[in-house]
């Protein structure tokens, strides 16, 4: 890594050490943090995502909708705005158009007679982020979403200070060696989306058609499972799935915190202060090994809604947890992946949250092959997907390492750690 000939220390902490002929100064010495309220409509409405600053469909009521827009503060083009409220999965970006954003956020401009480069500061206000920076200067509950940086820590917030030229330079870099970056991170995406579909199709067709391609077929009556095999065997929910309604009360600190991801049923740690918590746990389930859990509401929008838990925990109330029985788990659990990964219960949902009825659910059909049968289906969707996550875990670790790379090189560029210009 090329370095500069001379370097200082900051006296900052997150910065380190700086080329000689850098400065460092406050951050109020280069921008005002603004409020300027709308009083008005029209305008368009402007949120902070972790892709940047996008224009939000009011009009799809779809995630938390302000009353009264015309509360909102107006965001000229060029403006920073940052979610200042959550420190955890809060972003910045700046605004490429004229808009309003919540009051909640924080809006500032370059101050009159300043002469920065807007994207060269970008750069670190987005590492800052990413790199916890910001979170060290947080008040509030981290675990309940509400981690925020006061204005007058923003501040005193001390930043570097490099010649307006080696600016330039240094974001000219980073555009070409991000934009590189980002182009081999997507098409690895791509590759690992391509291999998750793969895993989908291959558990839709076995549990639904079985292993083999020329047994007889019968329909099955119901439109999103299509033809089965002849001999596979009708039942109804109810009679595989036990409800299970024993709930931790007050015994909670007894129990590991499950949660229910793509990635199935997991043990949650609740010192990382990650996500949010209730402040009590005296309402969620208990789950032992071997029980069903399905998420019956906002199914749509909710990435996984069924898992087998390998755990004994608790979970969400919310959540409905069922003994499983005449039927091996592993059968019922790639089932019903099978019908979560194309959403096929849509016929089923009930009222705008798309709630799927306990009763209804209970009622409905799954249709079973025999037990040798089910040992065998399972067997061959264990061994292809063993396979096919072991490519995608190959992947996953390339692409996770390409992300902190670029990460780790902005940091350097932007903190004079790597000379980009000709000394």
């Amino acid at each position: 890594m090329k370095r500069y000939n001379a370097y200082k220390d900051s006296g900052v902490k997150w910065i380190g050490e700086i080329p000689s002929h850098w400065d460092t100064k406050q951050f109020r010495r280069f921008f005002l943090i603004k409020k300027d309220v709308a009083n008005c409509l029209g305008y368009d409405v402007l949120s902070v995502t972790q892709k940047g600053l996008k224009v939000k469909d009011i009009e799809s009521n779809e995630g938390q909708m302000a009353n009264d827009y015309s509360k909102y503060q107006i965001v000229e083009v060029g403006d920073f705005v940052m979610n200042s409220m959550d420190l955890l999965t809060g972003y910045i970006d700046c605004a490429k158009q004229k808009g309003v954003t919540s009051p909640d956020y924080k809006s500032f401009r370059v101050r009159q007679a300043i002469n920065l480069n807007k994207q060269y500061y970008l750069y670190i206000f987005q590492f800052c982020y990413k790199g916890r920076i910001f979170y060290n200067l947080g008040r509030g509950v981290s675990n309940k979403g509400r981690w925020r940086l006061p204005s007058e820590n923003l501040n005193r917030f001390m930043l570097p200070v490099p010649p307006l030229h080696e600016q330039q330079a240094i974001v000219d870099y980073l555009k070409d060696k991000t934009f590189k970056i980002e182009q081999y991170v997507s098409a690895r995406e791509r590759e690992r989306e391509l291999l998750d579909s793969l895993k989908q199709s291959e558990i839709a067709n076995v549990v639904t058609r079985g292993l083999n391609p020329n047994v007889k077929m019968k329909d099955s009556g119901i439109p999103w499972i299509g033809e089965i095999p002849e001999h596979w065997e009708p039942c109804r929910n109810k009679d595989i799935f036990e409800e299970s309604k024993k709930i931790v009360g007050e015994n909670s600190s007894d129990y590991v915190l499950l949660s229910l991801t793509k990635q199935g049923v997991i043990v949650r740690d609740l010192s990382e202060n990650k996500g949010k918590f209730p402040k009590e746990f005296n309402t969620y389930k208990v789950v032992e090994p071997g029980d069903m859990i399905f998420c019956m509401f906002d199914v749509d929008e909710t990435p996984r809604t069924v898992g087998l838990s390998q755990n004994h925990g608790m979970i969400t109330g919310a959540y409905d947890v069922f003994k499983i029985k005449r039927v091996l788990p592993k059968f019922a659990l790639y089932y019903y992946l099978s019908i979560d990964d194309r959403k096929a219960l849509r016929p089923l949902y009930k009222g705008l949250r798309k709630v799927v009825p306990l009763p209804t659910f209970m009622s409905s059909k799954i249709f079973l092959p025999p037990l040798s049968e089910q040992q065998a289906i399972v067997a061959y969707i264990d061994e292809k997907l063993q396979k096919i996550d072991q490519y995608m875990s190959d992947l996953q670790r390339e692409i996770d390492y390409l992300k902190e790379f670029k990460q780790r090189l902005i940091s350097d560029a932007v903190t004079g750690q790597l000379c980009v210009t000709k000394q």
